[in-house]
């Protein structure tokens, strides 16, 4: 585990340096020299989301069956989900002694996952960053997150040979 942990640090730490950093800063100076936004904001936020996804597809691991336990039948498509998009919330709910008997197979290693972990994103960044009426410059915030998001979750996906 720690060895895994390590390999998915140095690489993000990677990433972040030769890609997502340099393109944070041009989205930055660029929103701010074509459309006048203030875009530091959704950056910092992206930038954050970005260190977030890079660990969310081992994150609902703690729900994860074990190969030897008894197969009754697996979750509903959309309880495995809610364990993918709340997952830093379901962890609190475990670690302050509630459980719940949600149990599944499947991990998040798949490119399915990360459609529906990008569309997420996309609806948190509209409700987040958007400014009625919406203008060029308010749709590039609205796309940073699932952006920034999707860059970390791929990072995750090729340092598991996944991609």
């Amino acid at each position: 585990m720690e060895e895994e942990t390590l390999e998915h640090v140095h690489s993000v730490i990677k990433v972040f340096k030769w890609i997502v950093l340099p393109a944070s800063l041009i989205y930055v100076f660029s929103l701010f020299y074509f459309f006048n936004e203030n875009a530091l904001g959704s950056m910092l936020w992206g930038i954050l989301i970005f260190f977030y996804s890079n660990f969310l597809p081992d994150l609902p691991f703690i729900y994860r069956r074990k190969k030897d336990e008894e197969v009754t039948k697996d979750l509903p498509w959309y309880k495995k989900y809610i364990l993918l998009l709340f997952a830093p919330l379901l962890i609190w709910i475990l670690f302050s002694g509630m459980r719940l008997s949600w149990k599944t197979r499947e991990t998040f290693h798949d490119f399915k996952s990360l459609t529906v972990y990008g569309i997420f994103l996309l609806a948190l960044g509209f409700f987040a960053f958007v400014k009625f009426p919406i203008a060029v410059g308010n749709l590039f915030e609205i796309m940073s997150l699932p952006l920034y998001g999707i860059a970390g979750y791929l990072t995750h996906l090729k340092v598991d040979k996944v991609w």
